[in-house]
C-alpha cells in the first residue's frame, strides 16, 4: 500500500508524554530520579544575574576619575543599599563636600579610573520551573533541569497565544459546532480550562480574563481580533511570552471553524481532569505547536498500530491547510505515485482528500496536515 510523510498534529486518546525542564543557566535540581511530582512541583531553580546600571561617579563628585578611588567608601564586589553614600570629596576646610549615592540595592562591581563609570548591578533575579505535567521524574540533567513523563491525553492545535499555565478542564458547549459565547461564563469558571466549540470572540475572550479563566480551547478565532487582542500585528508567528492573563489554543485556525469531532469528544472525556496547556507556537524553523497534555494516572499506553510517525495512508485524517479547501477536513482516498502538473505549470505529488459530504478533491500533498491518532 502507497504512504508518505507529512508534518502533522498529534491527537492520542493515551501516549507517553516526555518533557525537558531546563533552566536558562546552570542552577540547582531539586528532585530526583523516580521522584512523583505534580503540575506545581518546582524541579529546579537558579538566579539571573540582575540588571546593570552605570553611574558615572567622577561626573557627580566633579573630579578626574583618576582621583575617585580614594574617595570611595565601597570596594568592588561588596553588597550597596540604595541611597548609600558610595563616596565623597574632600572639600574646603571640611565644607562643601559632594557625596555620591547609591541609585539601587545591588552590587559594587567595577570602577573605571579612565572613564569614571561605575558599575551597579541590582540583586539576582531568581528564577524557578516547575514539572508542568503530573508524572514522574525519569532524568536529572546535572545543573539544568530534569525529565517527566506521563501517560496522558496529548492535543496538539494550530495555533495559539500565551504560555504555559493549568487547570481543571470544563466543557462550555455541547457540541464542536457551537460557539463559546459570554453567557457561558461566570464564577465556576474561574482558575479553569475551558472547552469550547467552533469560536470564540473578542468579547468573550476579555470577559474570561476578567472571570479568572486560565485557558480556552476553540476550534477558531478572528485573525483581526488577535492583532486588537495583542495590541499588535503578528508577523513571523512566535508566541508564548504574551503576558495577557490567558492561554489561547485553537484546534483548527482562524475563523468560524467546526473543531474536529474526534479531537471534542476526547477532550470532553476528560473533564474534571487537570489538563496543562501551553499556547507556544512557532511556524518557521524548529516549529512548535500549541499543546493540551491531560495525564492520565493508572493508564498504561496503548499498543502501537505499528505505523511511523508522520505515516499517511489510505483512510487518515488530514487537514487542508491552504486554499481554496484551507479548514477542511476529510481523509484520505488516494495517493497517485506519479507526479502532476499544476496551474503554475509545477510538477509536485499530490492526493484525493475525501470530505465528510462526500466530496472528493486532488490537492497537492505539502497542502495537508496529518492528524495523528
Amino acid at each position: 500500500m502507497a504512504f508518505a510523510y507529512t508534518p502533522g498534529l498529534r491527537v492520542a486518546d493515551c501516549t507517553l508524554v516526555r518533557k525537558e525542564r531546563r533552566l536558562p543557566l546552570a542552577g540547582e535540581t531539586l528532585v530526583s530520579t523516580g521522584d512523583s511530582v505534580t503540575a506545581e512541583t518546582i524541579v529546579a531553580k537558579t538566579h539571573l544575574p540582575g540588571n546593570v546600571k552605570m553611574l558615572n561617579i567622577a561626573n557627580v563628585m566633579g573630579l578626574p576619575p583618576g582621583d575617585i578611588p580614594e574617595l570611595l567608601f565601597v570596594k568592588e564586589g561588596e553588597s550597596i543599599e540604595e541611597n548609600q553614600a558610595l563616596g565623597q570629596t574632600k572639600g574646603f576646610f571640611g565644607l562643601f563636600k559632594n557625596t555620591v549615592r547609591s541609585p539601587l540595592e545591588g552590587t559594587f562591581e567595577s570602577y573605571n579610573k579612565i572613564t569614571g563609570q561605575a558599575v551597579l548591578r541590582e540583586p539576582p533575579i531568581p528564577v524557578a520551573i516547575d514539572a508542568y505535567l503530573l508524572g514522574s521524574v525519569t532524568e536529572v540533567l546535572a545543573n539544568e533541569g530534569v525529565v517527566v513523563e506521563a501517560y496522558a491525553t496529548f492535543v496538539q492545535g494550530i495555533f495559539g497565544v500565551g504560555g504555559e499555565t493549568r487547570g481543571e478542564l470544563k466543557v462550555l458547549t455541547d457540541g464542536p459546532a457551537d460557539e463559546l459565547t459570554e453567557d457561558l461564563i461566570d464564577e465556576s469558571c474561574r482558575g479553569k480550562v475551558l472547552l469550547g466549540g467552533s469560536f470564540v470572540s473578542y468579547t468573550t475572550l476579555n470577559k474570561a480574563i476578567r472571570t479568572g479563566v486560565k485557558a480556552i480551547i476553540v476550534g477558531g478565532f478572528d485573525d483581526k481580533d488577535l492583532k486588537e487582542f495583542l495590541g499588535y500585528e503578528l508577523g513571523v508567528a512566535i508566541t508564548g511570552h504574551e503576558k495577557k492573563g490567558i492561554t489561547l489554543v485553537l484546534t483548527e485556525g482562524f475563523g468560524r471553524m467546526t473543531m474536529a469531532s474526534e479531537t471534542f469528544k476526547l477532550l470532553k472525556s476528560r473533564e474534571g481532569l487537570l489538563a496543562s496547556v501551553n499556547g507556544a507556537t512557532q511556524i518557521r524553523a524548529g516549529v512548535m505547536r500549541p499543546e493540551v497534555v491531560i495525564p492520565l494516572e493508572g493508564t498504561e499506553m496503548e499498543k502501537s498500530s505499528g505505523k511511523s510517525a508522520g505515516a499517511m495512508d489510505i483512510g487518515s485524517p488530514v487537514r487542508c491547510i491552504r486554499a481554496p479547501y484551507f479548514g477542511k477536513l476529510g481523509t484520505v482516498e488516494a495517493l497517485p505515485a506519479e507526479l502532476q502538473v499544476l496551474d503554475s505549470e509545477a510538477k509536485v505529488r499530490v492526493l484525493d482528500v475525501k470530505f465528510d459530504n462526500g466530496e472528493i478533491v486532488t490537492v497537492p500533498r505539502a497542502n495537508v496536515e496529518l492528524i495523528e491518532e
